[in-house]
């Protein structure tokens, strides 16, 4: 009888193992997701341009305004940022606003 019980403990403990692994590797999975849909909004927003100015007020590959882009404490213009940070000021930008931030981009590209 004691056999049994620890056979079904280490069931259990394997099926929890198994859980926790699957919840542990979720937030990988959203990471990747948010990698490929900004990568969609850049070619979409500047043709995945980073050095993007075409004179209209909005810059770099995500295209932010420079007042956008000072809000989110950054400093000289976006299309003079590195790729790193400019990916940096999406990622904060999508987490304060969402994809609302870019929205002709966001709805075109179906992102939610």
């Amino acid at each position: 009888m004691r056999h049994s019980t620890i056979r079904a403990t280490g069931g259990a403990f394997a099926v929890g193992l198994a859980v926790s692994s699957a919840v542990i590797a979720a937030p990988a999975g959203a990471h990747g997701s948010i990698k490929r849909d900004l990568h969609r909004l850049r070619v979409c927003e500047s043709g995945n341009n980073y050095h993007a100015n075409t004179g209209n007020g909005y810059y770099g590959a995500y295209q932010f305004s420079r007042s956008t882009w000072r809000g989110l404490g950054f400093h000289k213009r976006p299309d003079q940022a590195k790729r790193k940070t400019q990916d940096r000021a999406a990622k904060k930008e999508h987490a304060i606003s969402g994809w609302s931030a870019w929205p002709s981009c966001s709805q075109r590209e179906h992102l939610r």
